[in-house]
């Protein structure tokens, strides 16, 4: 991942890491300079105009999946003990703030050397994960760390991009990570680390209410043709952490109606998993056109715990 991602693409001039380090630095410290897309075609030309459908298969750095990197990172530091991996997500969190966050606001895309923006819009839930991120290697960063002064600056410079922000959204993949953000702020509640009431009363309740979209308007009986798995899933996911939050009510109590909310969507994770774990669904385009990322969210959500632990 770190060869391929952070360092430059193979018809790109420049050449080596992408954050400028050479030989064993580099090696070192192989996300210091964030992580590229991947996309298959080079970033978007500086002084050339955007264009929305073309700029989807360019290059460039995405917040979003930086912050999938980071909690992947410090999973692999929670479960083998090796530092290295919560230095890397570190550098990686600090690298992705630097590069995304200036001014007051937050872009949803950069170039691949966080150079310039490549589209200036904000992800709406971008400044949330990154704030829960950072308190997550904070909470899990090794003893001997200043938990307190790690990330300090991003940390409150997040806490300013959240305030006042909504967070409710009825696409499934965005409910299913605000639901997963759910969780770890209980998990993180239990660890000691509390985020801002406000922020949290908000997420719980802008999650209860995209769920609970989902739970009047999901239909079974729409062919997965028309259906788009990774998306899906990703609700799917979120649901599963719903079910934790609601057996962790001695830290966040759930009310009647939140309970009642995750029994009626506890189905619709099934009724998605059972789908998309037949193999005539997975013949569909919508699946192979996507098949690397159906198949990793098809394995989160049939098996969730190892992504949704903190």
């Amino acid at each position: 991942m770190h060869h391929t991602l952070g360092r430059h693409r193979p018809d790109d001039p420049r050449k080596g890491w992408i954050s400028g380090l050479a030989g064993p630095d580099g090696e070192r410290r192989p996300t210091v300079g964030g992580l590229r897309i991947g996309k298959p075609e080079p970033e978007r030309p500086a002084g050339e105009a955007y264009h929305p459908g073309r700029e989807w298969d360019r290059d460039g750095q995405y917040y979003h999946y930086l912050t999938r990197w980071m909690h992947a990172l410090n999973r692999v530091w929670r479960v083998t003990g090796d530092r290295r991996f919560h230095g890397w997500a570190v550098d990686l969190a600090a690298a992705a703030h630097r590069g995304f966050v200036a001014d007051g606001r937050m872009v949803w895309k950069m170039s691949v050397d966080l150079g310039r923006p490549l589209v200036p819009s904000m992800g709406q839930h971008d400044p949330l994960d990154g704030r829960i991120l950072i308190e997550t290697l904070r909470a899990t960063a090794p003893d001997d760390t200043d938990r307190d002064e790690l990330l300090r600056r991003e940390a409150r410079e997040l806490d300013d991009l959240c305030r006042g922000a909504s967070w409710v959204t009825h696409d499934g993949l965005g409910v299913g990570g605000l639901l997963v953000d759910g969780l770890r702020m209980v998990q993180l509640r239990e660890a000691g680390r509390v985020l801002p009431a406000e922020l949290q009363e908000r997420v719980f309740s802008d999650a209860a209410r995209g769920l609970g979209f989902f739970a009047l308007t999901y239909r079974s009986d729409v062919p997965p043709g028309q259906r788009l798995a990774f998306r899906e899933l990703g609700l799917a996911i979120g649901i599963h952490a719903a079910e934790r939050i609601a057996d962790a009510a001695t830290v966040a109590p759930p009310d009647p109606q939140w309970l009642r909310t995750i029994d009626a969507s506890s189905a619709i994770a099934r009724d998605i998993e059972e789908l998309w774990t037949g193999p005539a669904a997975r013949t569909a385009d919508t699946w192979t056109a996507h098949e690397d990322i159906n198949a990793v969210m098809l394995a989160a959500a049939l098996e969730p715990h190892g992504y949704l632990d903190l």
